[in-house]
């Protein structure tokens, strides 16, 4: 058993809720098996403001960003990598002696999650639900390295549509589309669609038994990936898989960008196949 001491550096998850996350699971099943001197710990936040200054004030090492401060946090960092910039949002925060330096693992997570699961998304045509942080990073790494044919975007907060699909464009994502969700737009995209990607909470704990398309648009062939990861079977996934789809779960871009965040704040190679399988194990359980 680890021991915390007046050295022990401290990671941490910032956001709401955080009840549901696996993310001090899996991160210090990591510190452990290495032996080093971290531990991480769910901090649930509403104002974000003071949540940055007590990172700096207590010089937390490095802290997970999640629902709903992934945009927002961006304005208290002192820079930002490439990717997160060309993003405009962040999942990460690695604290430099004070500096905040923002970095954002989650559409390359999801990359690597479709090529894991053997997905080609070359020529694909593809309908997002949402436009916030987590939409903002997977839309960009399909323009950017996915290669995609379409990139349809259906969400309920028309500016932050409209500025994504223009970030989008300029970046040179080619056929991208912003549309605000109203009655029957779902049942006019869908169908045109291959892939269906949900970026909203929609189905997350607690509210779990809910899905953010009725169960009768989904048909046989097309793939649906959901970002939610608690539970790992949302009710969107189990409709899909009885409707004939191909599915993934927000469970494999969530380890991987949990690797990301691991490596970035420690130095160390991430014990990748401890941290998954403390997961799977706690997962049976439960």
């Amino acid at each position: 058993m680890k021991r915390i001491n007046a050295k022990t550096k401290i990671c941490a998850l910032i956001g709401d809720p955080v009840e549901h996350s696996f993310s001090p699971l899996i991160h210090n099943a990591g510190f452990n098996e290495l032996g080093i001197n971290f531990v991480y710990v769910a901090f649930p936040v509403k104002n974000l403001e003071h949540a940055i200054k007590g990172i700096r004030a207590l010089n937390i090492r490095g802290a997970s960003i999640t629902i709903p401060h992934k945009v927002k946090a961006i304005g208290y960092m002192n820079r930002l990598d490439s990717m997160a910039q060309k993003i405009g949002s962040i999942n990460t925060i690695v604290n430099q002696e004070g500096e905040l330096i923002g970095y954002n693992g989650d559409g390359m997570g999801a990359l690597k999650a479709f090529h894991d699961c053997g997905i080609d998304l070359g020529g694909k045509r593809v309908l997002m639900l949402g436009s916030g942080g987590a939409a903002r990073a997977i839309a960009f790494s399909l323009v950017m390295h996915g290669e995609v044919e379409r990139l349809q975007i259906v969400g309920i907060i028309e500016k932050e549509i409209n500025a994504l699909v223009d970030d989008l464009r300029k970046a040179g994502g080619g056929d991208v589309q912003g549309t605000l969700l109203q009655d029957d737009i779902l049942k006019k995209t869908l169908p045109a669609s291959d892939m269906l990607i949900n970026c909203t909470p929609i189905g997350m704990y607690p509210k779990t038994g809910v899905s953010p398309v009725p169960s009768s648009l989904l048909t046989p062939g097309l793939l649906v990936f959901d970002v939610v990861y608690s539970p790992p079977q949302t009710t969107l996934l189990k409709d899909a898989q009885k409707a004939g789809c191909t599915t993934i779960s927000g469970l494999d871009m969530f380890i991987n960008q949990a690797l990301v965040q691991f490596e970035l704040w420690t130095g160390e190679k991430a014990p990748e196949e401890v941290m998954k399988k403390i997961l799977l194990e706690h997962l049976t359980q439960v």
